[in-house]
């Protein structure tokens, strides 16, 4: 499955395998699988405890970070918080934003409405 495509199931359901979507970097240590609904980008990261920090930054879009495991330090709007599994940081549209790895972990991001590129990557 290329990116960006989708599967059609019973009731015209689209299902996405990310297994099978391309695997990006946009920056060293991230590793990303991308996808876009009508009005979202979704992204399963894998992310190195030594990975680049994403520099402060904005764009119009919310941004969700749901943590599934490892800790991740998000700063947003200048106060950093500490999330893990379990926890979601949102990140308000147009807010100052950046984040760093504190272990190995992995996490959905979630962009409304979608997002072209990452990091210089562009996701179409």
């Amino acid at each position: 499955m290329n990116l960006g495509q989708t599967r059609e199931y019973a009731a015209s359901m689209p299902i996405v395998d990310g297994s099978e979507l391309t695997l990006r970097q946009p920056l060293a240590g991230w590793l990303g699988r991308f996808f876009h609904s009508a009005h979202m980008t979704f992204a399963y990261y894998e992310i190195d405890a030594d990975a680049v920090p994403i520099h402060e930054h904005q764009h119009p879009q919310e941004e969700v970070w749901n943590v599934i495991e490892g800790r991740l330090a998000i700063r947003v709007d200048g106060e950093e918080h500490v999330v893990g599994p379990g926890c979601a940081a949102i990140v308000p549209p147009n807010a100052p934003h950046s984040g760093r790895a504190l272990t190995r972990s992995r996490a959905i991001v979630v962009d409304h409405p979608v997002r072209d590129r990452v990091a210089g990557v562009s996701l179409r």
